[in-house]
């Protein structure tokens, strides 16, 4: 494992926020979900369907689908036409750097950067907190909006 994709939960610059979180959760409600799987039993798939239930805006992001859970599938962020909220993670941490990238480029920036439980890259979220783009890093979305709403 090299520096940029550290064990930690957090980066030591910027560690997790339990406020942060709960604004994340409770505020931001258009989520793009990179690396969305079409498959059911994929953990992307799942916490999107179920940030999907309870009221969020799901915009899929999969070089490869077209639609999932009925929403127009956007091939990269790119393509987005309108601003999201947030912006989920489920990639490989080597893909971080180059993704980081691609989303202080974006037109519409978003709020805010999740990466999800494994997703762990320092320096991807230097690069997105830098552009002053809040972060959260080795969470789960559904994990926390459940522990919020129970």
């Amino acid at each position: 494992m090299s520096d940029e994709e550290s064990e930690s939960c957090e980066f030591p610059d910027h560690p997790n926020d339990p406020e942060l979180i709960k604004k994340v959760i409770t505020s931001y409600k258009t989520i793009a979900i990179v690396g969305i799987s079409k498959k059911q039993e994929r953990d992307s798939h799942m916490v999107a369907a179920y940030m999907q239930k309870h009221g969020y805006r799901i915009v899929p992001v999969n070089p490869t689908a077209d639609e999932i859970l009925g929403e127009r599938c956007y091939h990269s962020l790119a393509e987005i036409p309108f601003e999201v909220d947030v912006i989920d993670v489920f990639r490989k941490p080597s893909t971080l750097p180059a993704l980081a990238n691609d989303i202080v480029g974006m037109a519409n920036k978003p709020k805010a950067v999740w990466f999800q439980i494994g997703v762990v890259n320092n320096e991807a979220s230097k690069i997105v907190s830098s552009a002053g783009i809040e972060v959260v890093q080795n969470r789960c979305m559904k994990v926390e909006h459940i522990r919020m709403t129970a």
